[in-house]
C-alpha cells in the first residue's frame, strides 16, 4: 500500500476546484492509498482556506474535520531545515521521511518538483500519481 502526503497546494486545490488533486484525496478516502498530514501542513492550509478561498472558521473547520476523517496526522519533530530554497517544504519533506511515505504529491513546480525524490520518496504531480495507480 503506497504511504502518501499531500502538499499543502494540493489539498487546497481539491477543496477549492477539484480536478486531479481531488481525486487523488478519494484515493485516500476510499483506501486506495494511505494519506498522511501532519498539524504544521494543516495550519498552512487553514491559513490558505481563510486568506485564498474566504472560508469561514466554521468552514475552516468542516474542512480540516473531513480530512482527519481519512488521513492519518504523524507527528514531525520540525527540525528539518534547508532541504528546499522554500523552507516552508521542510514540513512536507519532514512529515513524509517520518511517515515513510512513498510519494509526496505536489504542485510546486519551484521547490519540490525539481528534487524529484527525498530519502526514496517520489515526488510527482497530481496527474503522474493518477496515472501510476491506475497502473497498479
Amino acid at each position: 500500500m503506497h504511504i502518501v502526503v499531500f502538499d499543502t497546494n494540493v489539498l487546497l486545490s481539491a477543496i477549492g476546484w477539484g480536478g486531479k488533486p481531488n481525486q487523488c484525496l478519494e484515493a485516500a478516502r476510499s483506501g486506495l492509498v494511505d494519506g498522511v498530514t501532519c498539524l504544521q501542513l494543516l495550519q498552512e492550509l487553514e491559513e490558505k482556506l481563510k486568506t485564498l478561498l474566504g472560508f469561514s472558521q466554521e468552514e475552516v473547520a468542516d474542512q480540516l474535520a473531513d480530512l482527519l476523517g481519512f488521513l492519518t496526522l504523524m507527528p514531525i519533530p520540525g527540525t528539518l531545515h534547508g532541504a528546499t530554497s522554500d523552507s516552508g517544504d521542510d514540513k512536507v519533506l519532514e512529515c513524509a521521511d517520518t511517515a515513510r511515505a512513498t510519494y509526496i504529491i505536489t504542485g510546486d513546480r519551484r521547490h519540490l518538483l525539481p528534487l524529484k525524490s527525498y530519502k526514496g520518496i517520489q515526488i510527482v504531480t497530481a496527474a503522474a500519481f493518477l496515472e501510476m495507480i491506475s497502473k497498479s
